[in-house]
């Protein structure tokens, strides 16, 4: 045995290999996020035509839980690949931010009284604004190698938002608030602004993690 035989292993480990755009990034991953963008179509279009609140409500439901699904699958059998990469969180902010939009001062009126969504514009403009501002932040950090990846503030905004979501449009269904009463626009708009507070919460604690990342960066 060499000397050289004996010396410890230093090579660092290689990071997970990200494949490129070609006919393997079509995967079971990829089409279900793909599935995920034709499911916020059917969900724009219910919302858009009254009388489909709790079907809208449900297939947002199951359009959220494919973006939990399809990350796992990818991860778990080594099928992360570059579209991936790009049409997931593309598709989180699709489904999202275009219900929300949807949902912006939406009213209806079934008999004498009015529904509302709870949803107003300035809420809209910070939920688009966050997601845009730390989208850039992303692509610029890792861009420069730098590992950039939602924490858990980012999980919990992302299931306040669908849990927001669900309700305001539960609350536009006249069986629904004949079934859960006065107290579900209460439950619903404290959901509302707790979904404000901390995707403004996540914003602000990103750009700090941004900036010790770039101070460590230089430093090295």
């Amino acid at each position: 045995m060499t000397q050289s035989d004996n010396r410890p292993n230093t090579t660092p480990p290689q990071p997970q290999r990200v494949q490129p755009i070609g006919s393997e990034s079509f995967n079971l991953p990829n089409c279900i996020t793909i599935s995920r963008l034709f499911l916020s179509v059917i969900l724009f279009w219910l919302i858009w035509y009254d009388g489909y609140w709790i079907t809208a409500a449900v297939l947002f439901v199951v359009a959220a839980a494919t973006d939990a699904l399809d990350g796992y699958l990818a991860r778990r059998y080594g099928q992360v690949t570059t579209l991936g990469r790009i049409l997931d969180p593309f598709a989180d902010k699709i489904i999202v931010c275009g219900t929300f939009v949807f949902l912006l001062d939406r009213k209806v009126s079934p008999s004498q009284e009015i529904l509302e969504s709870g949803v107003n514009a300035w809420m809209v403009v910070i939920v688009i604004a966050r997601e845009m501002f730390v989208t850039s932040l992303r692509g610029f950090l890792e861009k420069h190698g730098l590992d950039f990846s939602a924490n858990w503030i980012g999980k919990a905004k992302m299931m306040l938002q669908c849990i927001a979501i669900t309700g305001s449009l539960l609350s536009l269904s006249p069986s629904v608030q004949r079934v859960a009463g006065e107290n579900f626009n209460l439950w619903r708009d404290g959901f509302l602004w707790a979904m404000v507070i901390v995707t403004v919460y996540s914003g602000v604690a990103y750009v700090i993690r941004a900036m010790q990342l770039l101070r460590q960066n230089a430093n090295e």
